[in-house]
C-alpha cells in the first residue's frame, strides 16, 4: 500500500486528487492539507511514502515545505505537482531535494503511474520539465575533472539514476541485490555531499561526472 500526503490549496483539486488516489487499489491518502503549516508533524505522524506538493500555497508554500521535510526525512519521495514550469521553480525544487516535478495538467492515469514510480525510488518528471532540466544543466559549463573519487561501479549506478531508473531497475540492470544498490547509493551520496536522488542527479549533470 502506497501511503500519500497531499498539499494543495485549491479545495476542489485537493478533493479530486484525494478521491482519485484513495479510490485506486494499492494507494491510500493519509491526509490532504491546504498548506505546509504543520508539515513536520504531519510527515512524522502519517509516515507517507510519497508527498504530492503544490508550490504556490498561502502561509508556508511548497518549496518551504520541501525544505522542512528534507531537514527531517530523506527517505520520503516528494513530488512537486504544480502549474509552474519555469526554470526558477524547477531549479529551487530540485536543489532542495524534490524527487519529481509534475505539471497539474497530467492525466489521472499518468499521475498514478508517477506516484508509483516515485514510491520505488524513481524521479518522475513531465516531459517538458525534463527537457528544461537537461537544457539548464547543459548551459552550466564546469570542468569535468572532478569525479569525487567514485568507483566505476558507483559511476555506473549514478548513470542509471540520471536515466531515471528506480532501485529495482538498477538492481536488475546490474545483476545485483537491491541492498547492494542501496549501499552504492549511500556511498555516492556521501562522496557527492548530497542527501537525495534529485540532488545527486543535479550534481552529476552540473559537474559532468557521468
Amino acid at each position: 500500500m502506497i501511503k500519500v500526503l497531499i498539499y494543495e490549496d485549491n479545495p476542489q483539486l485537493r478533493e479530486g486528487l484525494t478521491m482519485l488516489i484513495d479510490g485506486t487499489e494499492g494507494f491510500q491518502v493519509m491526509g490532504a492539507f491546504k498548506n505546509c503549516g504543520n508539515i513536520a508533524y504531519e510527515v512524522s505522524t502519517y509516515k507517507p511514502h510519497v508527498i504530492l506538493m503544490d508550490i504556490d500555497m498561502p502561509g508556508v508554500n511548497g518549496i518551504e515545505g520541501l525544505k522542512i521535510v528534507r531537514q527531517l526525512n530523506n527517505d520520503v519521495s516528494v513530488m512537486m505537482l504544480t502549474v509552474f514550469d519555469d526554470n526558477k521553480n524547477i531549479f529551487e525544487a530540485l536543489k532542495n531535494g524534490a524527487n519529481g516535478y509534475i505539471l497539474k495538467k497530467t492525466p489521472p492515469a499518468k499521475l498514478l503511474e508517477y506516484i508509483q514510480e516515485a514510491s520505488t525510488g524513481g524521479a518522475p518528471m513531465t516531459a517538458s520539465v525534463a527537457a528544461q532540466v537537461l537544457k539548464m544543466f547543459s548551459q552550466i559549463n564546469l570542468p569535468a575533472d572532478n569525479d569525487y573519487n567514485l568507483s566505476e561501479r558507483e559511476k555506473e549506478v549514478l548513470q542509471l539514476l540520471v536515466k531515471g531508473y528506480s532501485y529495482k531497475m538498477i538492481a536488475a540492470e546490474m545483476f545485483i541485490a537491491i541492498d547492494t544498490v542501496r549501499s552504492h547509493i549511500k556511498k555516492i551520496y556521501e562522496k557527492l555531499h548530497v542527501n537525495s536522488k534529485s540532488e545527486a542527479v543535479a550534481k552529476a549533470f552540473r559537474d559532468r561526472i557521468v
